[in-house]
């Protein structure tokens, strides 16, 4: 059996396997926390175009959004990603906008006396 100059065993091949596997792993959830981070930050986009649309709080925001999701059966982030392009380019497509336009009469804070 040979051994390493700092005295330790050299890798088996299932260590081997072992770290590739892990490597692999941690690969894996390396891209899920960036692809979440992604999509963090475009609903937090998105939150901030309904906000300036309603004139709502960041909670009402939310749930603005999160309505429009469940609403029209499209998942969060992609709803996120229509109403920023939607305040971008003015085109959003009619179900959301009409869900959107829905949500933000619902959200509406009553006039100031």
């Amino acid at each position: 059996m040979s051994v390493h100059a700092n005295g330790s065993k050299p890798a088996t091949p299932a260590s081997f396997e072992e770290a590739a596997q892990h490597v692999a792993e941690l690969r894996d959830e390396n891209a899920h926390l960036q692809q979440a981070v992604h999509a963090h930050a475009v609903i937090d986009q998105a939150i901030g175009v309904v906000l300036a649309a309603g004139g709502l709080t960041s909670d009402q925001g939310w749930d603005v959004l999160r309505e429009i999701s469940q609403h029209t059966n499209i998942k969060l982030r992609h709803v996120s990603e229509l109403i920023i392009d939607g305040a971008r380019t003015g085109n959003l497509c009619t179900d959301v906008r009409t869900e959107l336009e829905r949500q933000l009469a619902t959200h509406a804070r009553p006039p100031r006396s």
